[in-house]
């Protein structure tokens, strides 16, 4: 057997992760489902093998859940998961950012104004997968350009969770302009070369997705008494462990009130941390 049939058999099971990767943050595999193993391998056009081993990789990487005797699962994150994502993210990515505009070379620069072009075409089609899709790719140039593997790890993981829950809520319409705005305002900063304002509209870009995630999915209000009814107080704990994960929740897009950052703020005093409209 050739060298390079055995080093390409023993790659499949990286090839299938991928694929499947990529099916958990389309949602072809949705939150919380059941992976039926022979069906996915048969869609996949593999045998089993390699499937099971790519799943392995994937629940290393926090995408799937394997259960003894039960089998795998896509992971679903609960809300309380996703809003304590967000301030994580907003301090590794501003660190990034920051970071990056220290080291960066010309090279990158074009890579990254190349980069940023093609998310202002996509935009201006409405193209809110292939926006973002490019917009990881701005992020992840970032994050290697940091110079900092340690930094760049840790974002890369998080960051895959961040997809996970995008995937659960509306991408298009007024976030991706305000997404945009944040993303302009960015590439004026790495212009400059001032690297102190990069990180704080980074660090607000990450937060400005918080609040329009709050805005797609708002706590849930308690229900009204009826007249006359008697308030017993709060009630008692329900006994046995929590639940794993949340219910999954109704996608929805944000509201016009979403954050937006003030884009003269930041440009004008870069000193200053940006200012957000509305909640």
């Amino acid at each position: 057997m050739d060298v390079n049939d055995r080093i390409a058999r023993a790659s499949l099971h990286v090839e299938v992760a991928d694929r499947v990767r990529e099916m958990i943050f389309d949602r072809t595999l949705a939150p919380g489902l059941r992976i039926d193993e022979l069906d996915l391998s048969a869609r996949l056009g593999t045998s089993r093998t390699p499937l099971r081993e790519a799943l392995k990789v994937l629940a290393n990487e926090g995408l799937v859940r394997l259960a003894p005797g039960r089998g795998a699962y896509v992971t679903e994150l609960s809300a309380s998961e996703v809003e304590s994502l967000f301030p994580v993210l907003a301090m590794l990515e501003s660190r990034c950012a920051g970071e990056a505009v220290r080291r960066l070379g010309p090279i990158d620069r074009r890579r990254l104004e190349a980069l940023h072009q093609a998310m202002e075409q996509q935009a201006a089609k409405g193209d809110a997968e292939g926006y973002h899709r490019l917009a990881d790719e701005l992020h992840a140039l970032l994050h290697e350009a940091s110079g900092n593997p340690w930094l760049q790890r840790a974002t890369t993981d998080l960051r895959r969770f961040l997809r996970l829950a995008r995937g659960m809520s509306g991408q298009g319409g007024n976030r991706l302009l305000q997404s945009l705005a944040e993303h302009r305002t960015l590439m004026k900063a790495i212009a400059r070369e001032d690297a102190e304002a990069a990180e704080q509209v980074m660090h607000h870009h990450l937060l400005a997705q918080q609040k329009a995630w709050r805005a797609a999915h708002p706590a849930p209000q308690p229900a009204a008494r009826e007249p006359g009814e008697v308030d017993d107080g709060p009630a008692a704990p329900e006994e046995g462990p929590p639940a794993s994960a949340a219910a999954p929740v109704a996608a929805a897009l944000p509201g016009p009130d979403a954050a937006v950052v003030d884009l003269k703020s930041v440009d004008a005093h870069s000193h200053r941390e940006p200012e957000y409209i509305g909640v």
